[in-house]
């Protein structure tokens, strides 16, 4: 009995279980160079994930700027309608507008 138990730990493994358990490990480390690469190049990955956040602060401050620009607008609108007619803001957008602004004039927007 002992020595049958003495032969088959000496008993050389099989070349298909040495090919099995290579293609195993290989197929493993295939998948985790594959998911690491996906975690940090892939479309949700850390470097694209901090490309959309710079992209949406500058978004963000375009929007704020543009909005800034939009309430001056729409005051000067306000300023030049039939409600409220700001006598100053006409002559300087007409003399801007026209070219009529002589040459020892300031128009200051």
């Amino acid at each position: 009995m002992i020595l049958f138990e003495r032969e088959s730990l000496m008993k050389p493994i099989n070349l298909q279980h040495r090919i099995t358990d290579l293609l195993f490990i290989a197929t493993i480390v295939c998948l985790s160079f594959y998911f690491t690469y996906a975690a940090v190049q892939g479309q949700y990955g850390l470097f694209n994930n901090l490309e959309f956040t710079l992209r949406n602060t500058e978004l963000e401050q375009e929007l704020n700027r543009l909005t800034r620009k939009t309430i001056i607008i729409e005051e000067k609108v306000y300023r030049l309608s039939n409600q409220y007619l700001d006598l100053d803001l006409l002559d300087e957008q007409a003399r801007k507008i026209l070219g009529m602004a002589r040459a020892d004039e300031i128009i200051l927007p």
